[in-house]
Formats: structure tokens, C-alpha cells, sequence
């Protein structure tokens, strides 16, 4: 009966072990939310043919298909055929799947048919007349929504700037968002040989509604008719495919420690020659300009070294303030009176911090000084001896 007894125990702890270690290497996967913009009574834009909704599918089902082939992620798709999703359950999709990424797919359009080019958006506010139009036109979808003025009170279309969010945990996720995308405009330019449009940050409510880093692609423009030839091509949309998905393993193997990328065989043999004049500017991330800038003029010479910051003991608070390619003496002068002003190297881009505090409270009135100097999409961020860590960590320090 002991020895019976003694089996069974042994035999219930072995299936138990196998259970929670099956059930953690699940838990344990990286999950990537693919979002295929419009998709059913919702076209998107249309221009000599070509369709947006049809195009984005195309390219966002590719992506998945290369990102499936790693055992260690999980794609979560927001519609996988030409059906309408409303958007908010795209966003809901993605935090009801307690996602690490949100990667949204469209194309881009207008009534002048010379622009060309890829382009990448990251959640913010911004006063840019052009990032303002693109926010307008991927929110313009709710409209098609019957209930759309209670499902999304307060919020107008047409005026993005009324998009009140920007919540602690948005903030938090900026900077992986803005270092996700400058990975995939990267690739489009160096790989593929597309204009870079750059990163840009803009009001766009899915990016706002989705509780971690997110992105919205621009893979070109439709209404270039060489550059929709190619959006609307095979041989384009893989191109395009592998590039997303390529800068998504990056960004994996960067901030998770792990991740392999795309195969040799699933790259393209050649960057494609249907490309138009190559112009490939550098990639930076567009931060709004502030209300007030003070204009200038940025010297050539002599240069200014970039300095790593002092390593801070303990845990204390900063106030970013913008994150761009561009170099700046840390001067009043240059960050509308602002000081003291500090700065960091990091994932290619020059993130400048206003001020440093031991205290959250004052952290968050020095947030309100740098928002009411212009500086809108300011947001805090916690450092320990040096090191990021989240708000909510360092709030239990």
C-alpha cells in the first residue's frame, strides 16, 4: 500500500512538473500583434487601382507567416481576411492578448501624386500640419462606426488634438516604440533602397488606446503611381514583409535577449530595382517641435563630443523631452529656458532629459514646466544607477 501510495505521489508531481513547464514555455512566448489596417467596407485609400485594404492584408499575413516560423513567438492577428474591424476592438485584441508588441500596417495617399516614400508613427501630440493629416485619416475609420460618438465621447477625427491620453504606461513605452521603428525604416532604406519618410510621432487613437509599444507603418505611397505599382506587387509586399519582420526580430533579440532574424532564404536576393531616385536621408525620430522653439542655428564646427551621463545612485526621475538625430549643445537657449538639461545615446538617437529628481512628485511638476514650454509629448522616466527601469518599478524602491 506505502509503495502504491508512494507511485502515485511520485507520478502526480511528474505530470504536474510537465503541465506548469508546458503551460510556462507558452506564457514565456513573445507576442506580436499584427493589425492589417481597414479591411471590409473600409478601402482605405484607393488611387490608379490600387487598394490599400488589399495591400495591407497581403503584406501584414506575410509578416506573420515569417515571424511563425520562430517556435519562441506568438502572432495574434487583428483580421486575417477582408472583413471591417472596428477600432476599438483592434486595440482591445491586442491588450486582451497581453501583447509585447502592436504593429499596424496601412499606406499612404493624397491628391498630389509626386510624394514617395515609407514612414513609421509613434503615439504622440504634435502640431505638424502633414503628421496631423495622417493622424486625421487613420482615424477616419471610427465614422464608419454607427455608434462611434458615444464608443469614443470627446474623441473628434478631425481634430486629433482632442485624443486626451498619453497614460503613464504609453509614456513608458515611447522609447521602445520609437527604437522598434527606426529598425524597420531602417531596413526599408538600407535593405530595400526606399526614401525614409523617418519616425514620426502623431495623435493616431489605436497607437493611444493599446497598453504597450506600438507602431503604425506607412508602407509607401499608392498614389505615386511607380510607388503603388510596387506596393501592389509580389515581389514588393515580400520585400516590404521581410523588412517588418526582420527589424520585429531585432527588436526582440534586443530587449528580450533573444531572437534569431529571417533566414537567408526567406531574404529578398537583391534590393529591388523598382524603386524610385534613391534618396535616404538618416533616420530620425520626428518629435513635436515645441509651441515657442527658439530657432538654431546648429554649429558644424567645432562638433560636440557626446558624453555618457554620470552614473546616479539610487533610483531618480527624469523628464524627456525629445529624442531625435540631432546633436545640441545642452544650453537654456536651445530647450526654450529649460536647465539643467541632460542627454543620452541610445538605439541611434540623442534622447535630451530635463532635470533629475529623487522625488516622483516633483518629477511630475517638472513634467508640467516642460510641457508648458511647448515640449507636449514630454514624459518622465526612472533611472536606477544608471540603468532605465519602469515607473512602477522605481516607485516600489
Amino acid at each position: 500500500m506505502y509503495d502504491s501510495n508512494k507511485f502515485k505521489f511520485l507520478f502526480l508531481t511528474v505530470f504536474l512538473l510537465i503541465v506548469f513547464s508546458g503551460f510556462s514555455q507558452n506564457n514565456s512566448k513573445f507576442k506580436v500583434v499584427l493589425d492589417a489596417g481597414h479591411g471590409g467596407k473600409d478601402f482605405g485609400t484607393i488611387h490608379h487601382g490600387y487598394v490599400e485594404k488589399k495591400i495591407v492584408l497581403n503584406v501584414t499575413l506575410l509578416v506573420g507567416k515569417l515571424l511563425e516560423k520562430h517556435n519562441d513567438i506568438q502572432v495574434v492577428y487583428t483580421r486575417k481576411t477582408d472583413v471591417f474591424i472596428e477600432l476599438k476592438e483592434r486595440a482591445n485584441i491586442a491588450n486582451r492578448a497581453d501583447a509585447n508588441l502592436f504593429v499596424s500596417i496601412h499606406c499612404n495617399g493624397v491628391n498630389n501624386y509626386e510624394p514617395y516614400g515609407t514612414e513609421t508613427f509613434v503615439m504622440g501630440l504634435t502640431r505638424n500640419a502633414t503628421n496631423l493629416e495622417v493622424a486625421k485619416k487613420e482615424n477616419s475609420v471610427i465614422t464608419l462606426e454607427s455608434d462611434y460618438k458615444v464608443k469614443y465621447a470627446g474623441f473628434d477625427p478631425n481634430n486629433p488634438l482632442t485624443l486626451t491620453g498619453l497614460k503613464l504606461i504609453q509614456e513608458e513605452n515611447l522609447d521602445q516604440s520609437i527604437s522598434l521603428a527606426s529598425k524597420i525604416q531602417d531596413n526599408f532604406t538600407n535593405n530595400l533602397g526606399r526614401k525614409n519618410r523617418g519616425v514620426k510621432q502623431a495623435p493616431i487613437w489605436v497607437l493611444d488606446a493599446t497598453v504597450m509599444p506600438g507602431i503604425l507603418v506607412e508602407l509607401g505611397f499608392v498614389s505615386n503611381k511607380k510607388e503603388g505599382e510596387y506596393l501592389n506587387s509580389d515581389k514588393g509586399q515580400e520585400e516590404l514583409a521581410k523588412a517588418i519582420a526582420e527589424g520585429i526580430l531585432k527588436y526582440k533579440k534586443e530587449y528580450y535577449g533573444t531572437g534569431s532574424s529571417v533566414t537567408e532564404d526567406d531574404k529578398p536576393s537583391k534590393p529591388s530595382t523598382e524603386t524610385l531616385p534613391k534618396e535616404q536621408p538618416k533616420v530620425i525620430a520626428e518629435t513635436p517641435k515645441p509651441k515657442s522653439e527658439v530657432p538654431v542655428a546648429v554649429k558644424e564646427e567645432p562638433k560636440v563630443e557626446v558624453k555618457e551621463p554620470a552614473v546616479q545612485t539610487g533610483v531618480v526621475f527624469k523628464v524627456q523631452i525629445s529624442a531625435s538625430g540631432k546633436l545640441l549643445d545642452l544650453v537654456p537657449q536651445n530647450f526654450n529656458g529649460l536647465s539643467p538639461i541632460s542627454m543620452l545615446k541610445e538605439n541611434g538617437l540623442i534622447k535630451y532629459f530635463f532635470a533629475e529628481e529623487t522625488s516622483y512628485e516633483q518629477a511630475k511638476r517638472n513634467l508640467q514646466e516642460a510641457k508648458s514650454k511647448g515640449y507636449e509629448s514630454a514624459f518622465i522616466v526612472a533611472f536606477q544607477n544608471g540603468k532605465k527601469i519602469s515607473i512602477q518599478e522605481a516607485l516600489k524602491k
